[in-house]
């Protein structure tokens, strides 16, 4: 049974960092695993993704040089670190897998399972 259960959220002023973590079990490579957000009356959106092989690792535009995705195989985590970060970050941060891939293609209908999320919010 694949399980993805995430940490790390919390409550931070504008420009400041915050790591997420994603405890992942229940699946074998190839896989792309990685983060999507959503905002109060926003899309679901993804904001980075690190495939199993590392071969392909995408952040959305919006988080480039700000974010970085890393994963430890001891562990079986993934991680997001979150620098300089602003009020439109704001969201509740979801962890999710797609599985029997390495495509660098992260989209919400590529997704075979979801976290529950962890909530971000940035104030100013």
């Amino acid at each position: 049974q694949v399980q993805l259960v995430e940490s790390g959220g919390g409550l931070v002023q504008d420009g400041g960092s915050l790591r997420l973590s994603c405890a992942a079990s229940g699946f074998t490579p190839p896989y792309t695993i990685g983060w999507f957000r959503q905002a109060p009356g926003k899309e679901r959106e993804g904001v980075s993704s690190i495939s199993s092989n590392e071969g392909c690792t995408y952040y959305a535009d919006s988080v480039k040089g700000r974010f970085t995705i890393s994963r430890d195989n001891n562990k079986n985590t993934v991680y997001l670190q979150m620098n300089r970060l602003k009020s439109e970050d704001t969201a509740v941060y979801y962890c999710a897998i797609s599985i029997g891939t390495t495509s660098c293609y992260w989209n919400y209908y590529g997704i075979d399972y979801w976290g529950k999320g962890s909530t971000v919010t940035v104030s100013s």
